[in-house]
Parts: C-alpha cells; structure tokens; sequence
C-alpha cells in the first residue's frame, strides 16, 4: 500500500496514525516534497476521475484566479495538479489495483481489514 499526500495535512496525519494504529504496512510519498509525475496523476485521475482528485474547498483553489477556476477542464486540472500538488484532495492511496481519494476511518477499516 502506497499513501500519497503532504506531510504536514491533518487529514494525512489522522490517516497515517490510522494506518499505523492498526498495524497496516504503508510506504508513504510526500508529493509536495518528493514531486509527482505525470503518469501517475494520469492513472490516478483514470481510476477516480480529476473532479474527485481537485480539492476545491481549500486555500489553494480559492487563491486561484477566478478566471481559470471558471474554465477548469480535465487537461487544465491535470497541469494545475502537477504544478501545485496541494491543490489535490488528501489522501491519494493505491491499495493492489485501487486508488482511493480521501481518509474514512469506517471504510478503512472494511476494506483493509486482515
């Protein structure tokens, strides 16, 4: 399991003790720090869809100008997301085959439960 966010995001942190606290193996990538590739966005966004992926309740989003808020697309997201990664809803976990967007401790625990 691979969990993909920023180091220093509450809902990262709360997945990470999550994870942790149920002894659930995990490597994790800071994509601020350690960057994000292309490819990997475009699997990401292939498996749940950009609009799930573009966090547009943070500061991030609401700093943008409102002329490209207004005319978001899949490929001016995709650009967006690679340029600023802490624009990208938190956290990113690809688990076997799926990836998932976002930390809920009662799904969690149905779907990775030993």
């Amino acid at each position: 399991m691979k969990l993909y966010g920023i180091r220093n995001c509450d809902t990262v942190r709360k997945a990470r003790k999550w994870l942790d606290d149920a002894g659930i193996d995990y490597k994790f990538h800071d994509f601020r720090k350690d960057g994000l590739d292309s490819d990997r966005l475009s699997h990401w966004e292939q498996s749940v869809g950009w609009e799930l992926l573009l966090n547009r309740r943070g500061t991030t989003w609401r700093k943008l100008p409102d002329e490209v808020r207004d005319n978001i697309s899949a490929q001016s997201a995709h650009r967006l997301m690679l340029d600023n990664p802490s624009i990208i809803k938190r956290p990113v976990v690809e688990h076997g085959d799926t990836v998932s967007v976002g930390f809920d401790a009662d799904g969690w625990a149905e779907r990775f439960k030993h």
